[in-house]
């Protein structure tokens, strides 16, 4: 009971409740990630909120038992129909805090999912990547990471996209341009926006570009703690869509919308540091190896590259997803590795002791942040623990070296049925996570199977 009561204590010495109750905020904005990575969430008055920081709040557990369109799963067993959705108690993180400066600079706080114990609930993304991070500190480790994200944004609107009927999107500026100033111009105010609303939001932007396509941005998120960039991760996502609603733009992070234009990835920076260090040392790096990678480096590289296939689905978690891994395209399509080499999966950044680092290619910008960061650090660590060496060579040129090497599967329900079946999977993310997140991609898989697609109809309607 005293520890209970210490607990209660300090969470009302808080210095974000204390901020919050200096300024007179007439509500409080609170969010938590459902499975496909969108953020579900509600206002809360003041009062209401100081209840929920010390001990929760009730929240639906169906953010976690449907998906992306809100329509509920057949085949789930944690939470589904045969539990009635009852409420879940949501535990909100108060070391989130922020405030929105597109929202009349509200209060903003992310949230988990927790259970009635305070426990850590099994499927909650945000609890599964903290899971990971446990056992590395358990290992002695902290794990620092970096997103970025490319994605199209269209001149539409969620009505004129729905009088579309998914046809058609207007992308925000013409031809391939990457790296164009002119683009910038074009759309200035939105640009300078992104920039300077979120880093006011606590989301700093390292860099901000066109990319090659019509209204191809990318941005690459500022370097930090993984917890801390998963978070910021995904409220970059869900960010940019608000701001771009006051500019009449619709942002898309799905992972390619059009056959002929590049895809959209979700590329993670990573390194490891020592658990105490506060930073200080990237045990990544080793000025006495000539690719200046440590053999902690390489064990970490090496387990990514023996277990990609087992984590697909956290790298690819819809059903266009895979439409991005195409041959000849920038998307690696193979578990290959090289020294600064963007068409392989795991590209080795080794050269100071601060930039040295791995950047996981292979995801898509459609990923969950909280899934596709546990996912590469787990594989990363159980390299460490079982003491993996780096033993395929590293890729040079195009793909030069990777002819021989099983490239990924082109299907969801192909990396699902490789993830239910993954013992690694199981180990670090748990059975039962890996058997609802299982079971939500073969839902998704499932409601691909039953739908028909304008490429059937021009294909086959005329003709057969």
């Amino acid at each position: 009971m005293a520890s209970a009561n210490k607990s209660v204590k300090a969470v009302k010495r808080h210095p974000a409740l204390d901020a919050i109750r200096k300024s007179g905020a007439s509500k409080v904005k609170v969010a938590v990630s459902d499975i496909d990575g969108i953020l579900r969430g509600k206002y809360l008055h003041p009062a209401k909120f100081e209840g929920a920081a010390d001990g929760g709040f009730g929240f639906c557990s169906v953010v976690m038992g449907w998906d992306a369109h809100d329509q509920c799963y057949d085949n789930t067993t944690v939470t589904g129909w045969q539990h009635g959705y009852p409420d879940t108690l949501a535990r909100i993180d108060l070391d989130t805090a922020r405030r929105v400066p597109w929202d009349n600079n509200v209060p903003f706080f992310l949230g988990e999912f927790v259970n009635d114990d305070g426990t850590p609930f099994a499927v909650c993304p945000r609890q599964t990547l903290k899971r990971v991070l446990k056992r590395a500190e358990k290992m002695g480790f902290v794990a620092m990471t970096g997103m970025e994200f490319e994605w199209f944004n269209f001149r539409e609107t969620p009505q004129s996209w729905t009088a579309k009927q998914g046809v058609n999107p207007q992308p925000l500026t013409p031809g391939m341009f990457g790296y164009s100033l002119l683009r910038m111009a074009d759309e200035g105010d939105f640009f300078n926006a992104l920039m300077d609303d979120m880093a006011a939001f606590d989301v700093p932007i390292e860099g901000l570009h066109t990319e090659t396509g019509p209204g191809v941005y990318e941005a690459a998120i500022g370097f930090s703690e993984a917890l801390a960039q998963a978070d910021r991760a995904i409220l970059f996502k869900a960010g940019a869509r608000e701001i771009g609603k006051r500019f009449g733009i619709m942002p898309s992070f799905m992972a390619k919308w059009n056959q002929a234009l590049p895809g959209c990835s979700g590329h993670i920076h990573q390194s490891l540091v020592k658990l105490g260090d506060e930073g200080k040392t990237n045990l990544f790096y080793d000025a006495k190896s000539p690719r200046k990678m440590s053999k902690l480096f390489e064990s970490y590289l090496a387990g990514q590259v023996n277990c990609l296939m087992e984590f697909g689905p956290m790298f690819w978690p819809t059903i266009n997803s895979y439409k991005r891994l195409v041959d000849g395209f920038w998307a690696p399509v193979k578990p290959t590795w090289g020294m600064d080499n963007r068409t392989a999966s795991f590209r080795v950044i080794a050269g100071s002791p601060k930039a040295t680092r791995l950047e996981t290619r292979c995801p898509g910008a459609d990923v969950n942040p909280y899934l596709a960061m546990a996912a590469v650090i787990a594989a990363g660590l159980d390299g460490i623990e079982r003491g993996l060496k780096l033993t395929a060579p590293p890729i040079t040129g195009s793909n030069q070296g990777s002819e021989h090497i099983p490239r990924a599967p082109r299907t969801l329900i192909e990396t699902t049925r490789n993830f239910q079946q993954s013992k690694i999977a199981r180990d670090w993310l748990g059975d039962a996570f890996v058997d609802h997140f299982a079971a939500t991609r073969e839902w998704e898989w499932r409601q691909w199977l039953d739908g028909v697609t304008d490429w059937e109809l021009k294909r086959y309607l005329e003709i057969i």
